[in-house]
């Protein structure tokens, strides 16, 4: 079997961060990364919408989008981000079924240079995305994804009770036998 890149397997979601500042070097460094990453028609259908600081005003906003369980954490970030997708395409404002996938895409390339980086990245999917097109002011057609939170993983040990549990706890991946078939669906590769 083909060795694997490290940084895939060293990646996980931490729900813990350090106060260690996302530098404007860094979040360039992320949002370029993302920027090459493919697109159906190279479209690239991908908005940003961050806070970086702990200073930043909108940082209540953002942390008022998310689910108290996500918001009980994330709140340690230096980093918060939301993903969007534009739902169209530019050239012909037709519909774009691929708008969220690409954006996935963009993001696996974000994360793989965080983690170049020494930092870590979770994504959320516990948000109200009503809350956020309305606090961020994201227009018709734009979709928001995910809620991000990106910064230096800190200490698990800090933590307690069920997120520290949590954070402690490494899960495992499906069998490759499971998500893969071969020529039609459910026949082994």
């Amino acid at each position: 079997m083909a060795e694997l890149n490290p940084l895939i397997k060293q990646r996980y979601s931490p729900v813990i961060f350090t106060k260690d500042p996302v530098t404007n070097d860094q979040l360039m460094a992320l949002m370029e990364a993302a920027r090459w990453a493919p697109s159906s028609f190279n479209e690239q259908p991908w908005v940003f919408v961050v806070a970086n600081g702990f200073e930043s005003d909108a940082r209540k906003d953002f942390l008022s989008c998310m689910d108290k369980g996500n918001r009980d954490w994330a709140k340690t970030a230096p980093l918060l981000m939301v993903t969007v997708a534009k739902s169209f395409f530019g050239k012909n404002m037709e519909p774009n079924p691929h708008a969220w996938h690409d954006v996935g895409l963009a993001m696996g390339n974000l994360i793989l240079q965080a983690e170049t980086m020494g930092l870590k990245v979770h994504q959320m999917a516990g948000f109200d995305a009503d809350k956020v097109r309305s606090l961020l002011t994201i227009p018709t057609g734009y979709d928001p994804v995910a809620m991000v939170a990106i910064g230096v993983e800190g200490n698990p040990e800090k933590l307690k009770g069920d997120l520290k549990e949590r954070a402690l706890t490494r899960t495992d991946r499906k069998d490759v036998s499971t998500i893969v078939y071969s020529e039609a669906w459910g026949l082994p590769l």
